[in-house]
């Protein structure tokens, strides 16, 4: 343990160093966020933590630290690929070893990139003057993004201009250590007064940058001007407001960014598969649990079980209606040559027919809590299927029953705790929307239904909504109170919210919509019995919903999004949810419009933590002044109260009550018969380590008070330093 500290102190410069070129890193990384896969993002940030805490906690030999680095980017590589369901364990120890062979490219180079740039830049950048340059360049480029994309990377410049400084500060520090080593020696012992320095140099700076004012700028930046000159023809016949989408606009399609939902998107009308089935349905692909503030992440899905799909055989469904239920075959075959994580079907599957009409099951994995039929090829030579069959059970809701049962007859014990996460960061506003939508209903089901309602009637759908009206962080917060308006995966993320904010277990989920019913010989009649139609489903039928958990009935698909039609089966058509309750006056506009007046650009400021760090150590800094020039403090107002400049004997006696106060908090008291000469006699045998510097002052005191003579400048600066060596003396 004691090496191992002697070691951590002899490395603190590299240390420091390779901890500011991780927080520049992570500032491209955050940029890079915005186009890459979530699972890259994470293995990234992933690999980048865990170089860190090597280089910076474990000072090894180089070829030592090599090796374990090695080893703890291949196992994090693996674990990534697992928890992302990109590959799906199964066999023995050669099989997953091939899998994950087969299946680690590309990620892999993201890895080897990383770790390439951060073990290079502390051997290439070892000036200041490299340091700087470095420092402007990363600089310039994050802004020349800033100006010509629709990414606001504010918050990045200024952790970049943080970590340059901090670096700065570390090469200075190691560079004094090596030229003046005797001058080192004599800092060292004053490390809280460096810390507190370079403290408060910091807080000022962050301070300077908070209490900025914020002004128009002269010149409109190129992205905005390129913008508005090219969509003010098409972006505003979308939305019919004229407003830009503040993120890269993409076309629609299946996707696998979950975490950052929102922006805009065009129509792509590509097919993406044919569905022969006897039933119109949603094609149901991945189910999320767990909300982000931005999104749904994956994080809590990878403690899932996965099963073998045994071809032909009964599928496990921990969480399936145990009432009536219609069973549709539906035969998908695929239009396009893409990979996806799973295969599309109506509601929850039951059983798979065919796999590329054979009977082969080979990359297929159940996951029976989520209702999710994973392909995962366990080689790359394998390729996606072609076409497949399915069999599901699609549950008919006994609407009526449902809309008399309470929360304690769905749920009883079981109440579905994973499906009724809200993050803290939350806003109140959110939840209280929600309570006061449902206040009139006392079922589950009539709460969704009201919810459904409310969103339906009250936002108006969009596929480029106007995010300049976005101020809050959180998705659903800034749909519903600011932006009002926006397509499915708005509806859908505010309705699974919602429900959980009042006690319905409700998750997230994508697929696509039914798609357009087309003439195919394939449609034909099956047994003389079912009626089959053909669907073409494109990358524009790309949709999310939502599914609410009602106990024994299982969960239940609710859809949000107007304009779109869930094709629910039900016992009875003519039921219908209660009507809306009348909604007092909605705060979002009141509240939408003090928000952008306190707070127009809450997306780019400083953390209030980091704020209230500033604040506290400038305030400290401030009191540390105040008591450190405390007898100038006094002395300054002694002279305003007499309306002129204390002579020098004046100063000598009133330094003489400040020690004389010292003393008595010491504990030699002054009794009322003694002069101050028996006085200060009496402490010297009480104090002998004192004796000096008493006598000293008592000398001085005594010419400043009855000598004829005046004491000097010189003596008076004399009696402050002899008062203050006696403070010192303790």
């Amino acid at each position: 343990m004691k090496n191992w500290l002697q070691s951590l102190k002899g490395s603190w410069a590299a240390a420091f160093t390779f901890l500011w070129i991780i927080i520049i890193v992570m500032q491209w990384v955050s940029f890079a966020s915005l186009l890459w896969l979530e699972e890259t993002r994470t293995l990234v940030l992933a690999t980048v933590t865990m170089l860190a805490l090597v280089k910076i906690l474990l000072p090894l030999r180089p070829w030592i630290e090599f090796i374990v680095k090695a080893a703890m980017l291949f196992f994090i590589l693996y674990r990534t690929l697992v928890s992302y369901s990109i590959i799906i364990p199964f066999g023995g120890f050669a099989n997953r070893l091939d899998q994950f062979i087969s299946n680690m490219s590309p990620y892999i180079w993201f890895s080897l990139i990383a770790w390439l740039v951060i073990e290079m830049l502390p051997l290439i950048v070892t000036t200041k003057q490299r340091i700087l340059v470095f420092l402007g360049i990363n600089i310039a480029a994050l802004a020349i993004l800033d100006s010509f994309t629709p990414t606001v990377l504010w918050e990045e410049v200024a952790w970049m201009v943080f970590a340059g400084m901090g670096w700065l500060v570390t090469q200075h520090l190691q560079y004094f250590r090596q030229h003046y080593p005797q001058g080192w020696k004599h800092i060292r012992r004053y490390p809280y007064k460096i810390a507190a320095n370079i403290a408060v140099i910091f807080a000022l700076i962050i301070m300077a940058g908070v209490n900025m004012p914020e002004i128009e700028p002269t010149f409109t930046d190129p992205y905005t001007a390129w913008t508005q000159r090219n969509t003010s023809s098409t972006v505003g016949m979308n939305n019919g407001a004229g407003a830009m989408n503040q993120r890269m606009s993409t076309a629609s399609g299946y996707s696998r960014q979950d975490n950052r939902l929102g922006g805009g998107f065009n129509f792509d009308y590509s097919p993406v598969m044919t569905i022969t089935t006897n039933q119109r349905s949603y094609w149901r692909g991945e189910t999320k649990r767990t909300y982000s503030g931005t999104g749904w992440s994956d994080v809590g899905n990878d403690d899932q079980t996965l099963n073998d799909v045994p071809m032909t055989a009964e599928l496990e469904n921990t969480q399936e209606t145990r009432h009536s239920t219609e069973q549709v075959v539906q035969t998908i075959t695929m239009q396009n040559d893409q990979s996806y994580p799973v295969l599309f079907g109506a509601y929850s599957v039951h059983r798979v027919q065919s796999v590329d009409r054979d009977s082969r099951a080979d990359g297929l994995r159940w996951k029976p809590e989520q209702a999710e039929l994973l392909w995962n090829s366990p080689s790359r030579r394998t390729a996606y299927p072609k076409t497949y069959t399915l069999v599901s059970h699609v549950p008919v809701i006994p609407e009526k029953e449902l809309r008399k049962k309470t929360f304690n007859e769905l749920y009883g014990r079981n109440k579905q705790e994973a499906y009724l996460q809200i993050p803290n960061e939350l806003p109140k506003r959110v939840r209280d929307l929600a309570q006061n939508v449902t206040s009139s209903a006392k079922t589950p089901y009539e709460k969704v239904g009201l919810l459904q309602q409310y969103l339906q009637r009250n936002y108006a759908y969009t596929n480029n909504p106007d995010l300049s009206r976005k101020r809050s962080k959180d998705f659903v917060d800034a749909f519903l109170f600011e932006i009002r308006e926006g397509y499915c995966d708005y509806y859908s993320t505010s309705l699974v919210m919602m429900a959980r904010s009042v006690g319905v277990p409700a998750r997230w989920v994508k697929g696509y919509a039914p798609g357009q019913q087309t003439f195919s010989d394939d449609a034909t009649t099956s047994d003389g019995n079912e009626n089959m139609s053909s669907y073409s489903v494109t990358n524009a039928d790309a949709h999310s919903w939502a599914e609410v958990y009602l106990g024994e009935y299982g969960w239940v698909p609710v859809e949000a999004t107007p304009g779109f039609d869930m094709p629910l089966l039900t016992e009875q058509e003519d039921s219908k949810t209660p009507d809306t309750p009348e909604v007092k006056d909605q705060p979002e506009p009141e509240q939408s419009a003090q928000t952008s007046q306190a707070n127009p650009e809450e997306g780019t400021k400083i953390h209030p933590v980091i704020i209230a760090a500033a604040v506290a150590v400038i305030v400290l800094w401030g009191a540390y002044i105040v008591w450190r020039n405390r007898a100038d403090i006094h002395f300054y107002l002694l002279r305003l109260r007499k309306g002129k400049p204390l002579t020098p004997d004046e100063k000598v006696i009133v330094e003489t009550e400040r020690w004389l106060r010292y003393m008595r908090s010491k504990g030699f008291v002054r009794t009322s018969h003694e002069t101050l000469r028996e006085s200060v006699g009496r402490w010297s045998v009480e104090s002998p380590e004192r004796a000096s510097i008493l006598h000293l002052l008592l000398e001085l005191f005594e010419q400043a008070r009855y000598s004829p003579s005046s004491v000097t400048a010189e003596d008076w600066r004399k009696a402050r330093q002899q008062a203050a060596l006696l403070h010192k003396k303790g």
